[in-house]
């Protein structure tokens, strides 16, 4: 009889749709990377739901990638799409050994992959990544997961889920940066203001265009750089030149992963407007690049040099101005949570199922 390879499958609604699409959940191709780094051994399958919109099989970095090309249409195609999906884990499922499956958020990947697994008597995950922990998610209603089922990605994350479905996630697992995308050696900071994100209204970057008016008041030559791409783009642009931004603010548009990391390692202060974030990438990045990071959110329980939190926009305007003045803010990294950990901590949750001498000691 063949050898059947220890598979972990990993539903996803997108996946990039080459080794150049860095802008395609960024810490998901990090943990995917690192998880094959980590686990040489085993055999890592993404099944993409949506997007690539193709239904061609294809490598990413030595990673198998199912993608089903569902393209996110209306009600009765998705059903299709599940079907599909369905199909493609019985595939897998008769022709590998899965270890378990692994959904990124509380959504449709989660319901299949949720009553596939209890059919097949299969370990399940899912992972809560953010918008899915708010009230009105059908899903956790259809699923009606266990706790021991669920990975919040923040201590903010566990609560909020604890607050609006009565039920407190048992794993609690960030995410994590690269280290090594960061350059060594001393970087000189010429940019004094950085965003980066979707430009949509829950991120709301109106307020870093009015935090960089209110800091040109007291530093008139300031520069600051916002990249992105998103519906609020033009918006954004007009409210700048009422600020009279036009040399000040920069609208760079969207960036590769790498290019983003380069921003933050010249920056002196990166704003986090959104009023809602499990745990943003973004400020983990920027603090690793040495950026003093100002927000709204507070993503751990637990405190870390050079992130300041912040309740409304004065006290933004504030703390970010204090920090420009200061005449040694110092520039550090800051690691809060490596991504090989982030992947050790995710793969030891099937520890039951997998033959530990094939996992990297970290």
């Amino acid at each position: 009889m063949e050898h059947m390879l220890e598979t972990l499958v990993i539903l996803t609604p997108g996946f990039p749709a080459n080794e150049a699409d860095t802008t395609c959940i960024p810490p998901q191709q990090l943990f995917v990377k690192a998880l094959k780094e980590i686990c040489p051994g085993l055999e890592i399958i993404v099944v993409s739901l949506h997007y690539p919109f193709t239904s061609s099989e294809y490598k990413w970095h030595g990673v198998k990638v199912i993608p089903i090309g569902g393209k996110d249409n209306g009600q009765f195609l998705r059903g299709i799409t599940w079907i599909k999906t369905w199909r493609i884990l019985t595939k897998l499922n008769n022709k590998y050994h899965p270890v378990g499956l692994l959904s990124f958020w509380m959504g449709e990947c989660a319901f299949v992959g949720h009553y596939f697994a209890k059919s097949h008597r299969l370990k399940h995950y899912s992972w809560l990544l953010g918008q899915d922990a708010k009230k009105g998610n059908k899903y956790f209603k259809w699923i009606k997961p266990g706790a021991g089922s669920l990975i919040a990605l923040s201590d903010f994350i566990a609560e909020t889920v604890q607050r609006n479905y009565g039920l407190l996630p048992a794993n609690i697992v960030p995410v994590g940066i690269d280290t090594t995308m960061f350059k060594k050696g001393h970087i000189k900071r010429d940019i004094d203001i950085l965003g980066a994100g979707s430009l949509i209204p829950l991120k709301q970057y109106s307020i870093l265009v009015e935090v960089v008016g209110f800091l040109k008041d007291h530093i008139p030559d300031i520069k600051a750089v916002l990249c992105g791409k998103g519906p609020e783009m033009e918006t954004l642009k007009t409210m700048a030149n009422s600020f009279n931004l036009t040399n000040n603010l920069s609208f760079v548009g969207e960036l590769p992963h790498k290019e983003v990391i380069e921003l933050m390692q010249r920056s002196k202060v990166f704003l986090h407007t959104s009023n809602y974030e499990g745990f943003g990438s973004v400020m983990a990045e920027a603090l690793y690049a040495g950026a003093h990071v100002v927000s709204f959110c507070k993503p751990m329980a637990k405190n870390y040099r050079h992130h300041y939190v912040v309740k409304n926009r004065s006290e933004m305007k504030k703390e970010s101005l204090a920090i420009l003045q200061s005449p040694r803010p110092g520039h550090d990294p800051v690691l809060m949570f490596p991504i090989q950990k982030v992947a050790k901590n995710i793969i030891s949750l099937f520890a039951d199922e997998i033959d530990y001498s094939d996992v990297e000691t970290l």
